[in-house]
């Protein structure tokens, strides 16, 4: 379990640990069924290359759902993530080690509650950015 981050605890410029994932074929067939996007590029590697593809990609929700991971890992359980938003800039193929980081960019408080905006990325094994986005969270205060 991670320790309890708090909003004094958190400076504008910290990096988040960073989050590895090698997602599987298996694994997105299982997104798939969950989320209901059966398009065969995520699970047929010859309808795949016949549109171009080097073969199976991995689902952009599916980035997207790990870069909340990261920050939800990152806030612990009295945090709250209230806004996440994701960019698909390249694609990611499974077996692929994906490393989703993220960095503080701003604090604030409003209506008391501690707000802690962050830039996102994932990065594919050659450290390409596939993705990019930002989330804002709320922490508790120690005050």
């Amino acid at each position: 379990m991670t320790e309890q981050l708090y909003y004094e605890d958190v400076i504008v410029g910290d990096e988040i640990a960073p989050l590895v994932k090698q997602p599987t074929t298996r694994q997105l067939v299982m997104w798939a069924g969950a989320v209901g996007d059966y398009f065969p590029i995520h699970y047929d590697k010859d309808f795949a290359q016949s549109r171009g593809l080097p073969g199976v990609i991995v689902h952009g929700q599916l980035i997207g759902a790990f870069l909340g991971q990261l920050m939800t890992d990152w806030i612990g359980e009295r945090g709250s993530l209230r806004k996440l938003s994701c960019n698909y800039k390249g694609m990611n193929y499974p077996g692929e080690a994906l490393t989703f980081k993220g960095k503080v960019t701003k604090k604030y408080v409003e209506n008391e509650h501690h707000y802690v905006e962050c830039s996102l990325r994932a990065e594919n094994s050659k450290g390409e950015k596939t993705a990019s986005g930002v989330a804002i969270v709320i922490l508790p205060s120690r005050g």
